[in-house]
């Protein structure tokens, strides 16, 4: 397995994986109607609108898009960053492809650059971004209107 940058041919193949995580692994968390507006919002388009302004990698397997992820600035801040789009197959999940996928994100150079890095996680992936050192921001552990958790990590700038 590795993990490299997203090319813009990927997006339909990113697209397909991320609608086919959603509809097994995230609706036991979600109401049906708001799978199909998450749906909406991640065709080939859209992706390549978030890898516009994102650095946006991919886990590659025998030439198979098992996962993704983005990262990139905090409302703009330099010394902030957020994490975007982490996905990873049902069939590949619990085998550290997210964990490589993060890993690579935060060495990405809007991690190092990074005082903070911040995660909107969905009630599915909260406890995994726990075990990668994410907490509570502001201590806040309720989802908010969009049923997400805030998330953070605040780590040293590697010089």
């Amino acid at each position: 397995m590795i993990v490299r940058h997203f090319d813009p041919g990927d997006a339909r193949e990113v697209s397909d994986l991320i609608i086919t995580t959603l509809r097994i692994s995230n609706t036991k968390d979600y109401p049906p109607e708001m799978m199909d507006e998450l749906v909406g919002h991640m065709q080939p388009e859209d992706i390549l609108k978030r890898a516009s302004w994102t650095h946006f990698y991919v886990a590659e397997e025998s030439g198979k898009i098992i996962g993704c992820g983005a990262i990139g600035p905090y409302w703009g801040r330099e010394d902030e960053s957020s994490l975007f789009t982490i996905f990873v197959l049902p069939e590949y999940q619990s085998k550290g492809i997210g964990r490589k996928i993060v890993e690579t994100l935060e060495q990405d150079e809007f991690g190092l650059r990074a005082k903070r890095i911040e995660i909107p996680a969905s009630i599915t992936g909260l406890p995994f971004y726990q075990k990668m050192g994410y907490t509570f921001k502001d201590g806040n552990d309720q989802v908010d209107d969009e049923m997400l958790y805030r998330l953070e990590k605040f780590r040293e700038r590697e010089r």
